[in-house]
């Protein structure tokens, strides 16, 4: 844009009676003149020159309203440009000797309602958020502790003679049935180390594969076992 007005201004007449295809030509041969001589032609320059030669190309078409369409553009954006540079101008000749301009702080008034609308499950999501970074350096609850203090510990002792009492109606019993009634896993273990313990003291039997696993209370089964715990 400077290069344009630069060739306009030395027409001596203003932009709207400036013959534009002349000065395209004079622009056109700048740049080529640039290229010539091996300077560095920037992309700006480029840009301008391809959008100039289109107007030039467009212009000797038999019919070319197109060009004249893009002529009256371009003489607004210069007019526009020319504006500018102007008002730059005059605000830069204001503004020496001052460094920086300043008032008084105001006071404003702002309105703190919230006004957004949150879905509940986004509510939830930042309480349980806030919640948790207020709790993370405060000790654990009693109760998280509670599923380890207060767990039931289950003797292999107890649970043989839970096995000779299951015996007491039926001499042979299925695998499966003496963990039928377990209320908890370390229930379930000691069951099943009591009945490796009386197999191998010889008390029980144990016969079949799978589920057809069968247990059968020996002779002399009902007596005690010393079992180290």
């Amino acid at each position: 844009m400077d290069l344009l007005l630069q060739l306009i201004s030395k027409k001596k007449v203003s932009i709207n009676d400036v013959p534009i295809m002349e000065i395209i030509e004079q622009y056109l041969e700048y740049v080529r003149q640039m290229q010539d001589d091996n300077l560095e032609v920037s992309s700006e320059f480029l840009e301008m020159a391809a959008r100039l030669l289109y107007i030039k190309t467009v212009s000797l078409l038999p019919v070319h309203e197109e060009a004249e369409k893009l002529v009256e553009e371009l003489r607004g954006e210069l007019t526009e440009y020319q504006d500018c540079k102007m008002v730059a101008g005059k605000l830069q000749n204001q503004a020496k000797g001052f460094d920086y301009y300043s008032r008084p702080p105001e006071e404003i008034e702002v309105d703190m309602t919230y006004t957004r609308i949150h879905e509940p499950f986004e509510i939830f999501k930042a309480y349980i958020a806030a919640v948790g970074k207020g709790k993370r350096k405060l000790p654990p609850p009693i109760e998280a502790f509670r599923g380890i203090v207060a767990h039931k510990i289950v003797s292999v002792s107890s649970r043989i003679g839970f096995i000779i009492d299951k015996f007491k109606n039926k001499k042979k019993q299925g695998f499966l049935s003496f963990f039928e009634e377990s209320e908890s896993r370390s229930e379930m273990v000691a069951t099943f180390l009591a009945l490796l313990a009386m197999a191998k003291a010889k008390r029980v039997q144990i016969d079949g594969n799978g589920d057809d696993v069968e247990i059968t209370l020996l002779e002399g089964g009902e007596e005690s076992i010393e079992i180290d715990e």
